[in-house]
């Protein structure tokens, strides 16, 4: 009734005022503004001062990083027969404890006393050996004696030479002297007869003077043929002392090579000796070789060839042994385009099969029922198919400081198990890691060494550099 009392400008002015009063701000509406300027501030600080630990993944499995400790497979060192099994699988053995007992079935080694043959054999050649020693003993002493009687009768024959030869100049003054007393004669006996015929001397003393030519003519005869005789007996003496020096010679030559000759007997006996020695152990090593071994102590994973009778060939697997150790590891496979990030030292955090785990990679420190290890060994080369290889162990430093929790103990963490690692890089602000990821960028680390300030632990042990001094 008021308002029907008023203008028209004063209706107009009250219904604008009432339109303002509907179109009014209301207290709530900056609340909720503010609280969404305060959210965007304190993203936008996350997001510039919020750290991110980068990371790469890979899958793999537990091992054993020792080699020596790791599951092994027994095989049958030769083509045998199986006797019978001593043990089952999941027993556990000791070092040395037999296994199994094989029986031959190759020909060569059928004779069930072959070794005491050949042990006979060998016993013979040992006899042989030493009478053959014996006999070049006695060689060798007899090439002594005829050396001996070989200086001896060289020497006699060459002094019956020398007596040769001084008959030879005897009979040789002989014949002269004989010579000069027939030419002395002759002489004498022409001035006898001249004298004869003149008178002056009787006829006896022509005939003994005729006799004495005679005498002298028939001594130069006798000592022709003594000189005859004594060149004789010269050339006897040459072909004696040849004959003595030959003979001896021979003789000498004739033993030494009954020596060699015994030498070579020895030798082949001696030869023979050692190919029987070789079989001989060779037949032994194979005899042990019928009884296989744990080659360490472990528990028996599993059988590959039962039931007695069974034959295997060398180099069958038999059995699986898995040593007892205490020593764990890890065993991950990352592609090639993350190996060059990955360096010794590098800390890890690992899921293991079977054990509950809540892992956030850019919080490693959130992480739940994860545990932590450390890069060992980065393998050189892939494995085939673009990835590497990366050996972790326990994060011993950090487990010991009691910042991380012991690995499962290896009853629970069995060889084979899967499991799945993060390896941890550097830090970067949250911003950085999310323009990385949308921009499909690969991770960064920096080509300094890691220090305790960037992830907790040195990147494997310090090398010490040496910087070159400065010159003065």
């Amino acid at each position: 009734m008021a308002i029907s009392h008023m203008s028209q400008q004063e209706q107009e002015v009250v219904a604008q005022c009432e339109a303002f009063q509907i179109i009014r701000s209301t207290g709530g509406f900056r609340t909720v503004a503010l609280t969404i300027l305060i959210l965007l501030i304190l993203v936008m600080s996350g997001l510039i001062f919020i750290p991110w630990q980068q990371s790469i993944s890979g899958i793999g499995k537990v091992s054993v990083y020792a080699p020596m400790d790791r599951p092994q497979v027994v095989e049958a060192p030769i083509s045998s027969r199986i006797e019978h099994w001593y043990v089952r699988e999941g027993q556990f053995v000791e070092k040395g404890q037999l296994l199994l007992s094989l029986s031959e079935i190759d020909v060569k080694y059928l004779d069930p006393i072959q070794l005491k043959r050949m042990e006979a054999q060998r016993q013979a050649l040992l006899t042989r050996r030493d009478a053959t020693r014996s006999r070049i003993a006695s060689l060798q002493q007899q090439v002594a004696f005829l050396s001996q009687s070989r200086q001896v009768a060289v020497p006699s024959a060459q002094l019956k030479v020398s007596q040769a030869r001084n008959k030879i100049m005897a009979a040789r003054q002989g014949l002269t002297a004989a010579q000069q007393n027939a030419t002395t004669a002759n002489l004498n006996l022409r001035r006898i007869r001249e004298l004869h015929q003149q008178g002056l001397r009787s006829t006896r003393d022509k005939e003994l003077a005729e006799q004495s030519a005679i005498e002298a003519q028939t001594k130069v005869a006798q000592a022709q043929a003594s000189l005859t005789i004594a060149m004789q007996d010269q050339g006897v003496a040459d072909f004696d002392q040849a004959k003595v020096s030959a003979d001896t010679a021979a003789g000498l030559n004739a033993t030494q090579a009954a020596i060699a000759t015994a030498h070579e007997t020895l030798a082949s006996t001696q030869n023979d000796l050692e190919k029987l020695a070789i079989d001989i152990e060779n037949l032994r090593q194979r005899t042990g070789q019928r009884q296989i071994k744990a080659p360490k102590a472990g528990i028996v994973v599993r059988i590959m060839k039962v039931g007695s009778g069974e034959t295997v060939t060398e180099g069958d697997a038999l059995a699986t042994l898995m040593p007892q150790s205490t020593d764990q590891a890890v065993s991950l496979l990352i592609s090639d385009n993350d190996a060059p990030l990955v360096a010794v030292g590098r800390p890890v955090r690992l899921q293991f099969a079977g054990w509950p785990a809540l892992q956030f990679s850019g919080w490693p420190a959130v992480a739940v029922g994860t545990f932590a290890g450390r890069v060992a060994v980065i393998d050189a080369i892939d494995d085939g198919t673009s990835r590497y290889q990366v050996w972790v162990k326990p994060d011993v430093q950090a487990i010991q400081s009691g910042k991380e929790q012991v690995w499962p103990s290896a009853q629970y963490l069995r060889p084979g198990s899967e499991t799945i690692g993060w390896i941890m890089l550097d830090r970067v602000p949250l911003w950085f890691e999310m323009w990385r990821q949308f921009n499909a960028f690969p991770p960064t680390v920096s080509m300094e060494p890691l220090t305790d300030k960037k992830q907790g632990l040195k990147n494997g042990p310090k090398e010490d550099i040496k910087k070159p001094k400065k010159k003065a």
